[in-house]
Formats: C-alpha cells, sequence, structure tokens
C-alpha cells in the first residue's frame, strides 16, 4: 500500500517537474523572441537614419556643385572682362588664381583646366569636353569661356596685323615726301608685287595652322617644330618661283598698263625688295607655329618693335643719308628680316617643348604637305584676287578717275575692319585646331557659333555706323565735294560688305582650322569666278550701272559663298572631324614619328 501510494507520488512529482521544464522553455523561447524584436527595431532605426544621412549627403552635394557653377561662371566673366581690358595673361596661370580669390572664390582645379587653352592633351589625360548647353546659364557660361579664348589670340595678332600695316604705310609716307613719281612707285610696286608675293605665301603658309594647331591639341607638342621646318623648305622654293616676277617686275606692270616712268622706277624698287620676299618664308612658319600655342603677345611685341625701329630707319637712310627709295627699300627688308629672325630666336629659346633642333624628319610627308599648302593658298588667293579685280574693272569704266577714287576710298575703310577680322580669322582657326586636335568636337562647334555671333554683331555695328555718317566719312581722304557724293552713293554697298567681310573670314578660319581648304577653293572659284565677276561685269557694264553694279555682282558672288560656307559649317559632323584629325595626326606625326624624334 506504502509502496504504491508512493509511486504516485513519485509520478506527480515527475509530471510537476517536467511541466516546470515546459514552463521555463516557453519562458526562455518568449524572451528571446523579445531580444531578436528589440534588434529588428534597432536594424530598422539605424536604417532610416542611414537613409535620412544618405539624403542629407545628396542635397549637400548637389547645394555644392550648384555653388561650384555659380562660382565658376563669375571666374569665367571675370577673366572675360580681363583680357577684354588688355591685360596681359598669357601662360599666367596666377593672375587668374588672382581674379578668382579677389572675388572670394574657390577656384576649381577642372575648371582652371578648362579656361586654359594653352593646356594640350598630353599623354593620357584627357579633357572632358563641354556638356550640351540647354539653358541660359550654361549658354551664358560658355559664351564667356570662348569669348575670353577668341580675344585672347585675337587681340594680339590683330594690334601685330596693324603693325605689319603701319610698316607699309609709313614706307610710303617717307616717299611721298621725295616725289610723285616715286610714291607712285613704290605704291605699285608695294600694292600690286608685294600683295600677289605676300597673298600666295601667307596662303601656302595657312597649311601649318592647320597642322600645328590639331598637333598642339592633341598632344604632339614635338611635330610642330617639324612642321615649322617643312614649312620653311616648302616657302623657300616657292620664293624662288616667285623671284621672276620681282626680276621682271618692270616688263610686267608695263603689261598692266603702268606709265613707264612709274613703271621703271617701281622695278628697281621691286628688285631692292626681293631679301624680303624670302623673309615671309620664315615669318609665316614661326607666326603659325606660335599662334598654334597661343603665345601670341611674342609676335605682337616684336611688330611693335619692328614699326619703331622701321620709323627710325626711314628717317636715317631717306631724311638723314639721303639715298631716297634704295634707302626705304633698305629699311623694308631689314625690318622684315628683324621680324623673322626675332621670331626664331624665340622660338628656338622660348619653345623648348616645340622646338627639338633641325631634323631630317622635315622632309618625311612633305608632298602631302605640299597639296595642302597649295590648296591653302589657292583658297586665300581667290579670296584677295577677287577683290582686287574690281579695282581693274573699275579702271575701264566712263570717268573712271571718280569711280577708282572713289572705290579707293571705300576699300581703305573696309581694310580697317579687315585688320580686325584677319586676327578673328586667326583666333577662330587656332581655337578650332586645337579642338579638334583634344577630341572635343562641342567645344570646336560651340567656338564656332561664338565667333560668328560675335563677328555679325561687330559687322553690324560698323555698317550702321557708315550708313550713319555716309555724308561726312569721305572728309578724312578729299575735300573733292563731286568726289564726296560719289563715295556717299556707295556707302549702302560697303555697309553691306563690312557685314558679309565679319562672318566671311570666320568661316574661312574655320576651314583652315578644320583642313578644308581643298573644299572652299572650289567654292571660292565658283562663286567669285565663274558667279559673281561674270555677274557684276553684267550689271557694271551692259545695264550701265557702273561701279554701283559692279560692286553689287561681286557682293552677290561674297554672299552665295558665305551662305554655302555657312551651310557646309551647319552639316560638319564635328565627330567625324575629330577621328580625320587624329587620322592625320597619326599619319604625318603619331607615335612612330615621336619615337623616332626621342
Amino acid at each position: 500500500m506504502d509502496h504504491c501510494v508512493c509511486k504516485q507520488v513519485q509520478s506527480v512529482a515527475s509530471k510537476l517537474k517536467k511541466k516546470k521544464a515546459h514552463g521555463k522553455d516557453e519562458f526562455d523561447r518568449v524572451k528571446q523572441a523579445e531580444k531578436k524584436k528589440r534588434r529588428l527595431e534597432k536594424a530598422l532605426a539605424t536604417s532610416a537614419a542611414i537613409r535620412a544621412e544618405l539624403e542629407k549627403k545628396k542635397q549637400k552635394k548637389l547645394e555644392e556643385q550648384q555653388r561650384l557653377d555659380e562660382e565658376g561662371a563669375a571666374i569665367a566673366e571675370a577673366v572675360a572682362l580681363h583680357v577684354l581690358l588688355g591685360e596681359d595673361s598669357d601662360g599666367d596661370d596666377s593672375s587668374r588664381v588672382m581674379l578668382g580669390e579677389e572675388k572670394g572664390f574657390k577656384m576649381d582645379i577642372l575648371f582652371e583646366e578648362e579656361m586654359d587653352p594653352t593646356t594640350p592633351f598630353l599623354g593620357n589625360e584627357v579633357k572632358e569636353d563641354y556638356s550640351p548647353a540647354r539653358t541660359l546659364s550654361e549658354v551664358k557660361r560658355v559664351f564667356s569661356m570662348e569669348s575670353a579664348k577668341l580675344w585672347k589670340i585675337a587681340a594680339p595678332i590683330g594690334f601685330n596685323i596693324i603693325c605689319q600695316y603701319g610698316v607699309t604705310s609709313f614706307t610710303n609716307i617717307f616717299v611721298g615726301h621725295i616725289g610723285e613719281i616715286e610714291l607712285s612707285a613704290v605704291s605699285i610696286s608695294l600694292s600690286v608685287i608685294g600683295t600677289f608675293s605676300f597673298g600666295f605665301l601667307l596662303g601656302m603658309g595657312s597649311a601649318l595652322e592647320t597642322l600645328c594647331g590639331q598637333a598642339f591639341g592633341a598632344g604632339q607638342v614635338h611635330m610642330l617644330g617639324v612642321y615649322m621646318q617643312r614649312s620653311w623648305i616648302i616657302l623657300s622654293v616657292s620664293c624662288i618661283f616667285l623671284l621672276p616676277i620681282y626680276i621682271f617686275a618692270t616688263p610686267v606692270l608695263r603689261l598692266l598698263g603702268q606709265a613707264e616712268e612709274i613703271a621703271v622706277a617701281a622695278g628697281e624698287f621691286t628688285l631692292l625688295t626681293i631679301p624680303q620676299l624670302f623673309s615671309m618664308a620664315f615669318t609665316f612658319p614661326t607666326s603659325k607655329f606660335l599662334q598654334a600655342q597661343s603665345k601670341v603677345i611674342a609676335i605682337a611685341w616684336i611688330g611693335f618693335v619692328a614699326l619703331i625701329m622701321h620709323v627710325a630707319m626711314l628717317w636715317l637712310f631717306i631724311v638723314v643719308f639721303g639715298w631716297g627709295t634704295n634707302g626705304a627699300a633698305l629699311a623694308f627688308s631689314i625690318t622684315n628680316w628683324g621680324t623673322a629672325i626675332s621670331q626664331i630666336v624665340y622660338v628656338i629659346g622660348w619653345c623648348n617643348e616645340g622646338w627639338t633642333g633641325l631634323t631630317w624628319l622635315a622632309f618625311k610627308e612633305i608632298w602631302a604637305f605640299v597639296r595642302l599648302s597649295i590648296a591653302s593658298a589657292v583658297m586665300l588667293c581667290l579670296e584677295l584676287w577677287y577683290m582686287m579685280s574690281i579695282i581693274v574693272l573699275t579702271g575701264r569704266l566712263d570717268n573712271a578717275v571718280i569711280a577708282v577714287d572713289s572705290l579707293s576710298i571705300c576699300m581703305n575703310v573696309n581694310g580697317v575692319e579687315a585688320m580686325l577680322f584677319i586676327g578673328i580669322n586667326a583666333a577662330i582657326s587656332v581655337r578650332v585646331s586645337n579642338e579638334l586636335g583634344l577630341g572635343r568636337p562641342r567645344a570646336a562647334k560651340y567656338s564656332v557659333y561664338v565667333t560668328v555671333f560675335q563677328s555679325l554683331l561687330i559687322g553690324l555695328v560698323f555698317m550702321v555706323a557708315i550708313i550713319i555718317a555716309r555724308d561726312h566719312f569721305a572728309i578724312i581722304f578729299t575735300s573733292s565735294e563731286v568726289l564726296k557724293r560719289a563715295v556717299s552713293k556707295l556707302a549702302y554697298l560697303l555697309g553691306i560688305t563690312m557685314v558679309l567681310n565679319s562672318v566671311q573670314p570666320v568661316i574661312s578660319g574655320v576651314a583652315i582650322g578644320g583642313g578644308w581648304q581643298g573644299l572652299v577653293a572650289y567654292i571660292n572659284l565658283g562663286c567669285y569666278y565663274i558667279f559673281g565677276l561674270p555677274f557684276g561685269y553684267l550689271l557694271g557694264y551692259k545695264a550701265n550701272l557702273g561701279v554701283m553694279g559692279l560692286w553689287g555682282g561681286m557682293i552677290a558672288g561674297t554672299t552665295l559663298q558665305t551662305l554655302l560656307l555657312i551651310v557646309v559649317v551647319y552639316k560638319t559632323n564635328w565627330n567625324k572631324e575629330v577621328e580625320e584629325t587624329m587620322e592625320r595626326m597619326k599619319k604625318w606625326g603619331g607615335s612612330e614619328t615621336k619615337d623616332l624624334i626621342a
């Protein structure tokens, strides 16, 4: 009995023990679940905090980017103002940083590189192209940056052109005090023989603008000196082919209808300027070499010093020594050779990256270089001779004296504007070739758009000024009332010509920068000589409109040419231009040539 009770008690105790153990397990499970719940809640809270922090950082980054964009635009405007005020910042990085610090800005390294057009694409350091300008602020930023880059190059080149023009003008001024025959002879020699050779050699040298600009942009700075030496060789040989025109200048001028006395005197003066002819074979290539690297301040200073020295030599040789036109020719040749030698010295002494010494590589691919040079020369000469031909045709009109004199006055006024746009032509050529070499098609395109817009605006300002002053600006040149009235009638045509001449040189500069000289030469031939000249002849002679008809027909030819070039630029595939530039660099420079130099 007791044994049974004991068993029952043990059984109950065992059951109670099991229930207690089960209850403890249940309690542990509940406690563990609560711990897991707390950990999950903590993880969720941490995740929310992280997301909030990321959102805060993202917003802060967007605000910082917006601030940098605003500061960058302000710095670009400051640099543009700095350049337009004429301060020299060529190659001086400290001036750009100083401008930013004066405004209280932090200069961003990438932005500073973007602002510096003289920094080439070297090795594998790729500079990003512009992003598409979709908003007004982006357009303003691009416009400011491109304007600064453009005028940094164009202003010194324009100043140098004025100095070159001054060398010729002061030669005529000093010779004018000797006698009328002497003045006519020297003027004819410089304007006919000199302009012909100048235009041809400048055109031949323009091939260097394409190749040096693209090579510099592509980082092949070592090739600039090689290209320059090729151009020296080609232009020197070209000078030899031009020698007969100088040697037989008197018969040539007789053939053109000049009086015997003037033809003889001009022929003698031309013979003495043969050294000046060969100086251009070195001046033009070295100028293009420096322009491609935006080292144009040196060109401007050399031109200014040359002008001062030329005036001093003219006074010494003509006034003091009494050497007459012989002294004028001697001063003219010395000045031009002084310019050439000064530029060469600067290249050798201060352009070590581009100049690596004389090399036989100058003869490599020289025939391809010759073809591009000839295309450049034909393109430029067709433009120069087109404007000269109107004077020849005008000289055969009835009452030709008034017609020629009034046209000459208008051409002189047009020449003042032309000096400015020669600088812009060179600048846009450098900009386009550099950007294509850098592999930045959008930057090249935007550079063209900005330059065309500014040039057109300048041309319109000139046109309005001429039309407003049409009855008065001839007073500067003449006191004849008849001639003043004739000039006043031509003022409207002069204004239209100035607008066209504001855009046309820019497009020509783009053609040189892109290497399209052959295409533009064909366009010039068709528009000028197949359409413009015959149309002008019909209006001037057959329709009896005289000089206004001749000039109107030629304006029609220039208008057609400008429109066609605008279409060419508009249709241009700039990405393809970059590819062709790289192919050209590989063919005429490239790693193979670089290895040979090294």
